[in-house]
C-alpha cells in the first residue's frame, strides 16, 4: 500500500485564541492532500475537470488527540480505505515530528459529472490509478493494535 506523505510547517495564521492550530486548518490540510493524491495518480484537478467530471466532498470527519502550536511542523499521510465506483473514502493522520498524533480522520468523496452534478462511475482505467493507494481501514486499525501489544 502507497500512501501520500508530506510535511507542512504551522505558521501564525493557523493558531486560534487558544494558542493551538485551528479546527479548520485540519480541513484545509485534507484539500491539500487531496490534490496530491489526485496528482500522484496523474489525474489533477485541473485535467479532470477538462475530461468532464470534478471531485466534490459529501463528509468530513476530524478527531482531534493532541494539539500542535506555531513553530512546529505536521506530517500529514493520507490514502484510501474504500473504493466505490464513483466513491471514495480517504483517509488521514495528522502528527508532529516526534510521531505524536494529533488528529486523524477521514472524508467521503465522490466524482460527479461537471455538467449534471450528478454521480459519475470511474472506467476501469481511472480507478486502476487509484489501487495503489487503497488500504482497508480495518486492516491498518488491526495492525496498529498488534504493534502496541507490548
Amino acid at each position: 500500500m502507497q500512501k501520500i506523505c508530506f510535511e507542512l510547517e504551522v505558521y501564525s495564521f493557523h493558531i486560534d485564541f487558544i494558542g493551538h492550530v485551528n479546527n479548520i486548518v485540519y480541513v484545509q490540510w485534507m484539500e491539500i492532500g487531496r490534490t496530491k493524491l489526485l496528482e500522484a495518480i496523474g489525474m489533477p484537478t485541473h485535467e479532470i475537470f477538462h475530461q468532464g467530471f470534478v471531485p466534490v466532498l459529501v463528509q468530513t470527519n476530524i478527531t482531534y488527540k493532541s494539539p500542535l502550536y506555531l513553530g512546529d511542523r505536521v506530517q500529514i499521510e493520507i490514502w484510501i480505505s474504500e473504493l466505490r465506483n464513483a466513491s471514495a473514502i480517504m483517509q488521514f493522520r495528522f502528527a508532529n515530528v516526534q510521531g505524536t498524533l494529533a488528529a486523524e480522520g477521514w472524508q467521503k468523496g465522490l466524482f460527479v459529472d461537471r455538467e449534471t452534478m450528478r454521480p459519475r462511475r470511474l472506467c476501469t482505467e481511472e480507478r486502476a490509478l487509484f489501487l495503489p493507494y487503497v488500504h482497508s481501514t480495518d486492516a491498518a486499525q488491526s495492525d496498529s493494535a498488534l504493534r502496541e501489544v507490548p
